[in-house]
């Protein structure tokens, strides 16, 4: 009877995987919201950590981003290994631990060099956060969950871009920047005690050896990559010395770990992994979706602040829509998902996005922010049935020991995607302004009457304003065009229900994961 009852319950969303779910999100939440927290205190540190009257240069502070990001490149490649070593359970608990103490001694900074060397501190737990989360869920989850729960991890991965700017703008208008950091000291000693609690055991596997000549290759090659794209936009051109040197040795050491991989019995990366179809078409949708959506997500906000003179936090509260598009249709993605193949979920959601995407290459200066909200949602609708599906298919045919490892591969993949898009868009958006006569002038000219009458008045500067909405016009076409090519990947994800292999570690004798 019992087992009738386990059995008829196996697709139940039970209480004791909800605790579950909950544990893993508050640690997304922590870490994606500070990536985009950071964002908007930039011209803050500028001022605080410069000289009175001798602001810091923005390249400068802007290392506090670029510090983090190379952080969670470095660590990313490390997870899979070190969550067969120690289990997962306690990687988890150490990861929130070093993110907390990292925001601490972020907020204690005294000076730009400090800030930026915590960042990195603070970077090195947040990288494992994320690939450490989704191998919790999927493993409380088992196949039958999985869409349904991923649905739920994907809350935080929408909606951080979004809630960031309006939490980053409200902390340091009504405080001071040191809270965009102390805000994280009770979340994460609740996440820690919250892990410590409900999160399942786990049996570590310390039989594998550390690939060191692997590390050795890609999570520098990966960090240097990283940099030269991050670098891009500052220098405004791919042949500046501190773009492609980096990035072409970066590309180098990849390259040598990935002929090199297939050497090793237990490599740093398992690339093996890529000899699943479902896993490799759900990688290349990943990275392809992952490049229109972070890009163009960057510019929103940039062109309420810019062309539209809004605040930090009004063009935050703006770009809303776009998350509760998302929070309609993403627990509806998460219960098709485990009920039918994404391949026929994914294709609906990115035409969702083109719509959405089509209508902002028609952006001006003066339209219609009632306009501007309905794109916004829809954008929303089809991002919402979008992202996770694509995760959810990816793990959902890996065995339990090759979940840590493909949800590492996954999220490097987001994370190389991620930091392309937004290279990307940013030239192309810096390009544009620079290439219109009047652009720049007239965003500058918005918050000082005295530039605006050596212009030749509010005509002038309007002209220059229609210019600069012009130039984001322009680039959101090349987000448009990066949609389609993602659709035309999403054709390839499974139309048929995948067959699950990830009980066949339980059947071959590998300890259960047992639920407190």
């Amino acid at each position: 009877m019992a087992d009738v009852t386990a059995a008829a319950n196996d697709d139940k969303i039970t209480p004791d995987i909800l605790k579950v779910a909950g544990v893993v999100v508050l640690g997304a939440i922590m870490s994606i919201l500070d990536i985009t927290v950071v964002n908007v205190a930039l011209p803050t540190f500028q001022v605080e950590f410069g000289e009175p009257g001798a602001p810091l240069d923005y390249a400068q502070v802007a290392w506090t981003v670029t510090a983090y990001t190379l952080a969670l490149a470095t660590v990313i490649p490390l997870t899979g290994w070190a969550a067969d070593r120690f289990g997962t359970k306690r990687l988890y608990m150490a990861a929130v631990a070093l993110f907390t103490l990292g925001s601490a001694l972020c907020a204690a900074a005294w000076s730009i060099e400090a800030l930026i060397g915590f960042r990195v501190l603070q970077g090195l737990g947040g990288g494992m956060l994320m690939p450490l989360g989704m191998t919790i869920m999927t493993k409380a989850a088992g196949p039958k969950r999985m869409g349904r729960l991923m649905a739920i991890l994907g809350v935080p991965m929408l909606l951080g871009p979004i809630g960031g700017p309006i939490l980053g703008g409200w902390l340091i208008d009504a405080a001071s920047w040191h809270w965009i950091f102390l805000i994280n000291l009770p979340i994460g000693v609740g996440a820690l005690i919250y892990a410590w609690v409900v999160l399942p055991a786990d049996t570590a596997q310390p039989s594998e050896s550390f690939d060191f000549v692997g590390m050795l290759m890609m999570s520098p090659g990966l960090a240097l990559f990283l940099y030269g794209v991050s670098s891009i936009p500052e220098a405004g051109t791919v042949t500046a010395n501190k773009v492609w040197i980096p990035a072409l040795i970066g590309i180098l050491l990849v390259l040598a770990f990935v002929v090199y991989s297939f050497k090793p019995k237990h490599p740093l990366l398992d690339l093996r992994l890529f000899r699943n179809r479902n896993l490799t078409v759900s990688v290349i949708t990943m990275f392809l979706f992952a490049v229109a959506f972070f890009g163009g997500l960057l510019l929103v906000p940039t062109y309420f602040q810019q062309i539209r003179g809004e605040s930090v936090l009004w063009a935050g509260l703006l770009v809303a829509p776009q998350g509760l598009g998302a929070m309609c249709t993403m627990p509806i993605a998460g219960a098709l998902s485990d009920k039918m193949p994404v391949g026929r979920i994914v294709p609906i959601g990115l035409i969702a996005i083109i719509i959405g995407m089509a209508g902002l290459t028609q952006i001006t200066a003066t339209t219609s922010y009632t306009i501007l909200i309905a794109w916004l949602f829809v954008l929303g609708l089809g991002m919402g049935l979008t992202m996770m599906p694509i995760m959810t298919t990816a793990l959902r045919t890996l065995t339990n020991h090759e979940v840590a490892r493909g949800s590492t591969l996954l999220n490097i993949t987001q994370q190389i995607a991620s930091s392309v898009g937004v290279a990307l868009m940013s030239v192309l958006l810096t390009n544009g302004l620079k290439d219109a006569e009047l652009a720049l002038l007239a965003i500058a000219a918005q918050k000082d009457p005295q530039l605006e009458q050596q212009l030749g008045g509010p005509e002038v500067v309007a002209t220059g304003l229609e210019q600069a909405a012009a130039a984001f016009a322009d680039t959101y076409w090349v987000a448009l065009a990066l949609c389609v090519v993602t659709l035309v990947s999403s054709l390839f994800l499974p139309r048929k229900k995948e067959e699950t292999h990830l009980l066949d570690d339980e059947a071959e004798g590998a300890p259960p994961v047992m639920m407190h």
